[in-house]
């Protein structure tokens, strides 16, 4: 078995790390709660601008203490001690932020009340993220942040204020169970991950522990992932169907803020994603012959305002091959290389060009940092950056080269890399010639759009909240949507109605062992006719990945974009139409 102190000390060291970042995501949460009160009274009161002096304070000390425990500036502070003191201040962030929205919501309109509650929960939600790697740390801020309010809501004594407390109660609950299970997992994979350490240094062993370690860490990343996954996919919905309301523009905006924040979570969730379905062989090629030009052109174009605001010269060759392959994917890889070119090269010019030999190679030149020999090879690795020892989230999780590196692998198109620190980079992408080198101009094809038909809706989900969730928003689209928890009860539900549904969204994993694919066939031999359906997944798991596939179901993965989920509707809702 590991050492206690070990496993203490990984779950130290993700808090140090992540410390910085949740530390301004949460200032920009306040900043943001004072703003909308002081531009809904008109002016900046004396006791706003004192509870946020004293949310900077406390932050500042969240990260002065991370900056210590980095440095090991004071002897007094270890591992122990360090969980203590995070605990402690995590403690009286909880208290503080509680103390700001009960005083708010206590003195101002429920507009505002409302307002604060939705940026609570955001911040609620990323102590789960940032902290959710030791509980008593997780605890206190959660329910610091939250407790106060629920029994403030409940001495008000009227209906709204209940609803109010039951509703934080319910979403209370849900995240702990969801951060409890997020917790053990890590808990689990960093023991796992200090006995393969101890198996390697003792040279037992060595190919067996690297694939069970393999193992447990997909294990973790697909439970983790669909476990997050969870509260952010319901506060995008939620943010989806507060946009149907009447707002003012400041309320307007805020809302717009959470869809970003929302947004950019999607996008660290599906490179996981995209790992995951590599590995899991479910990614299909679609081979065919085509002009690379269109292609360069348009990944240099979309990449070339980025480039100049930073002062570097973009360019790129013309080049009339047509080559073999898989245009979307060969995309994916051009897009993830010129996206690291542009990020990582601090001044001079980036050269995109092509030689032609037995095979295409289109080559990509920086003037930018370089990566030194010793480390050329790990930066096609998961979660490898080099240059972000703070582990900063705006710069991805360092996925971008693995995924190329997995899609090069896909298509038979090598990718290889020479470079020198202080002298820039060369990838080079080789990539099969089409055997017809004269390629016409494509047809040029168009669609009409057509409004969205009205129907009925099933969504089945074990989740209350994304149950309201998609009710308000599938409603708000002018749907007749009848929500419930599993098969048996959706039948219930619908037995009285002589109406055939005409669309079923389903959640895939459901309570008591029932999958959505299973639920879905159950639904449908009720009805005789064929009703289209929607599978919903946080799973990234291999084996579950690939029975979705299997199943012939549309797949979408969570947290589901408003405007995603709405076309999905829209077009299945059309077809059934027509």
């Amino acid at each position: 078995m590991p050492d206690v102190a070990a496993v203490k000390s990984a779950q130290l060291e993700p808090m140090v790390r992540n410390s910085p970042v949740g530390a301004a995501s949460a200032l920009v949460g306040g900043a943001i709660m004072v703003s909308a009160v002081a531009y809904e009274d008109g002016f900046l009161s004396l006791g706003l601008a004192l509870w946020y002096g004293l949310l900077v304070v406390t932050y500042a000390g969240q990260v002065g203490l991370a900056f210590m425990l980095r440095r090991r500036a004071s002897p007094g502070l270890n591992t122990r001690t360090g969980l203590a003191w995070f605990t402690a201040i995590g403690l009286i962030e909880g208290v503080v932020w509680s103390s700001g929205i009960v005083g708010v919501s206590a003195t101002r309109p429920i507009e505002q009340e409302l307002t604060v509650l939705l940026l609570g929960a955001g911040v609620a939600a990323g102590a789960a993220l940032s902290f959710g790697f030791h509980m008593p740390t997780f605890l206190c801020r959660f329910l610091g942040a939250t407790v106060p309010y629920v029994l403030w809501a409940i001495f008000q004594a009227d209906g709204l204020h209940l609803m109010l407390a039951l509703t934080v109660f319910v979403y209370s609950v849900s995240s702990i169970q969801l951060t409890l299970g997020f917790n053990k997992s890590f808990i689990l994979n960093t023991r796992l991950t200090l006995e393969n350490e101890n198996l390697v240094r003792e040279l037992r062993v060595q190919k067996e522990a690297a694939e069970q370690a393999n193992i447990a860490k997909s294990k973790f990343i697909a439970t983790a992932s669909h476990d997050l996954r969870q509260p952010v996919h319901a506060l995008g919905l939620l943010a989806g169907a507060l946009q149907g309301h009447a707002m003012n523009e400041e309320m307007r905006r805020l809302v717009k803020q959470i869809g970003g924040s929302v947004t950019a979570m999607d996008g660290l969730f599906n490179s996981l994603l995209d790992i995951s379905r590599l590995d899991a062989g479910v990614v299909e090629t679609q081979i065919e012959d085509f002009p690379i030009q269109p292609l360069l052109e348009r990944v240099c174009r979309d990449y070339f305002a980025e480039a100049e605001s930073k002062g570097l010269r973009l360019t790129w060759s013309r080049c009339s091959a047509v080559v073999r392959t898989d245009p979307f994917l060969l995309e994916r890889i051009l897009r993830n290389l010129v996206s690291n070119a542009v990020r990582y090269t601090d001044r001079g010019r980036i050269v995109v060009g092509c030689r032609r030999g037995n095979r295409l190679r289109v080559e990509l030149w920086d003037t930018g940092r370089g990566i030194p020999l010793d480390q050329q090879r790990e930066v096609f690795g998961e979660f490898f950056q080099l240059g972000n020892l703070e582990r900063d989230r705006a710069k991805g999780l360092g996925l971008g080269l693995a995924i190329v590196d997995r899609l090069a692998k896909l298509l038979d198109c090598a990718v290889t890399l020479r470079s020198a620190p202080g002298k820039g980079s060369v990838f080079t992408v080789s990539i099969p010639l089409a055997e017809r080198q004269r390629f016409g101009p494509p047809a040029l094809q168009g669609a009409p759009i057509f409004a969205m038909p009205r129907g009925l809706i099933l969504v089945i989900d074990d989740d209350p909240v994304i149950q309201s969730a998609m009710q308000s928003l599938l409603s708000s689209w002018e749907h007749d949507v009848i929500v419930a928890g599993s098969s048996a009860e959706m039948l219930d539900r619908v037995a009285a109605r002589a109406r055939r549904p005409d669309l079923i969204i389903c959640d895939y994993r459901l309570r008591d062992g029932e999958n959505g694919i299973g639920v879905i066939k159950r639904l449908r031999s009720n009805y005789s006719e064929y009703v289209p359906a929607i599978l919903i997944t946080g799973d990234t798991a291999s084996d579950r990945l690939q029975e979705a596939q299997e199943s012939g179901l549309i797949l979408l993965h969570k947290p589901v974009a408003e405007i995603k989920l709405r076309a999905t509707v829209g077009n299945l809702m059309r077809a059934r139409a027509s």
